[in-house]
């Protein structure tokens, strides 16, 4: 009997400890929140992140259990597709504005994080333009931006000029005048990782469109008051032949990648380079190993302004100009659930004044968002420097291409680009292309 009663007891234990145990395993994974993160491992300091970011929301949130999968450049945007068209999208991502998220924008698959910004008070805390809702693709605050970015950035290194006997140009027929004699030192004139069909759109004919086309030139060709094949948007692409023409762009650049030139920059193979304000952080010192592609002392010879004035362009002196990137949970997190209030957590701190600080410092953003940080009272290198003054070298912001208008657009752009550096396709043909890929789109928004 007593035996009975011995394993009775047994069994009710360890029914009682199967339940309770369950219950826990519910409540962990009521906390648990899955993360699709965009990991740039050629940045100085990226290594820090895991311990700077993730470690430390781990250590502040230890009821929330993270699940993280590191990724970047096309791999990150093929698995983000991937995981929409599947139906199965991480809680937590990391996301553009626009651009590069717009399936995430234009299927609603972020949810509107407006109540949770108001009910927090970030809307004390953050610019007033990186809580636009207009400035996202889905209409509504759908990501935590980071940074306000300029997408044209144009890096000068006197020393390579001066090396040449130059000083930099301060118009497009200076810089054409200074191919052959930079040639003839062995230099390139401007350098940009063309290989990557994106870079050319976003970091650089965005802004020669602006500058052809004219301030608000988007709004008239998404009205229909203007198309991608009137004279001035197939000048600035006919602008763009002009420049490999004339050798200020090698047909050289098409085959380097994103990863590459940034060595080349590094190492004086060019005077110019053309990128985004947040390749910054690709150059400044890793603080885990204390080297910097390009040491402080020799950043001194950095510029970063933007690129010169275009004889016969409709205006000069402006660059592009868009919200950061930033954070959003996903449809995949019930509304009101403890896993969204798990979600949110994590967002709020990807986005607070900690990591906004830390990036800041570390070259991951260079104007933050939050308006509660003393950029002055920080410790940045002359690069970083010069990226936080990059606002004022110009006077005029337009809009980045893939920021405005669909994939189904902006993708004939970038691959129309591409073809004019190779010659396999002339000005009016991409126009012409693409003009075809907007009635397309068009269509299908009735």
């Amino acid at each position: 009997m007593k035996q009975k009663l011995f394993i009775f007891w047994v069994l009710a234990l360890a029914v009682l400890a199967g339940f309770t145990g369950c219950q826990k395993k519910q409540k962990a994974d009521g906390n648990s929140v899955t993360v699709l993160n965009y990991l740039d491992l050629t940045m100085a300091n990226s290594a820090d992140e895991i311990v700077n970011v993730w470690e430390a929301f781990d250590k502040a949130y230890p009821d929330i259990k993270v699940v993280r999968e590191d990724l970047f450049n096309e791999p990150f945007h093929n698995k983000v597709e991937a995981y929409a068209a599947g139906g199965n999208l991480p809680d937590v991502v990391y996301a553009w504005p626009s651009g590069r998220s717009t399936t995430l924008h234009t299927q609603h698959l972020l949810r509107d994080q407006a109540a949770l910004i108001k009910r927090d008070g970030l809307d004390n805390v953050m610019l007033p333009a990186a809580l636009d809702p207009k400035a996202q693709g889905a209409g509504y605050n759908a990501i935590l931006p980071r940074a306000i970015t300029t997408s044209h950035a144009f890096y000068v290194n006197n020393a390579v000029l001066k090396a040449a006997g130059l000083t930099p140009a301060k118009t497009y027929a200076e810089l054409k005048a200074q191919v052959p004699v930079l040639k003839a030192k062995g230099f390139d004139t401007v350098l940009m990782a063309n290989q990557d069909d994106w870079v050319m759109q976003s970091c650089l004919f965005s802004m020669i469109a602006g500058r052809f086309c004219g301030e608000g030139w988007d709004e008239r060709i998404l009205t229909g008051k203007a198309k991608f094949t009137d004279t001035d948007f197939v000048n600035a692409l006919q602008f763009i032949k002009q420049m490999y023409d004339d050798g200020v762009l090698s047909q050289a650049t098409l085959a380097t990648d994103y990863g590459t030139v940034i060595g080349q920059f590094a190492t004086d193979k060019g005077a110019y380079y053309v990128d985004g304000d947040w390749r910054i952080g690709a150059f400044i010192t890793d603080k885990s190993t204390g080297s910097a592609l390009i040491s402080p002392e020799k950043q001194k010879d950095i510029i970063i302004t933007v690129f010169p004035d275009i004889e016969g362009a409709k205006i000069n002196n402006s660059s592009t100009r868009v919200l950061g990137t930033g954070w959003g949970f996903t449809s995949a997190v019930p509304e009101g659930s403890q896993r969204e209030e798990a979600a949110w957590a994590l967002v709020k701190w990807l986005s607070g004044k900690e990591i906004q600080t830390w990036l800041l410092e570390t070259g991951g953003i260079v104007r933050p968002t939050r308006t509660d940080i003393d950029i002055s009272a920080l410790k940045l290198e002359p690069m970083q420097v010069g990226g936080v003054g990059l606002g004022d070298q110009y006077t005029i912001a337009t809009p980045v291409i893939d920021a405005v208008f669909a994939g189904e657009v902006h993708t004939p752009i970038n691959q129309g680009l591409q073809e004019i550096g190779m010659g396999t396709k002339t000005p009016q043909q991409v126009a012409e292309a693409v003009q075809r890929a907007f009635d397309a789109w068009k269509a299908k928004q009735k």
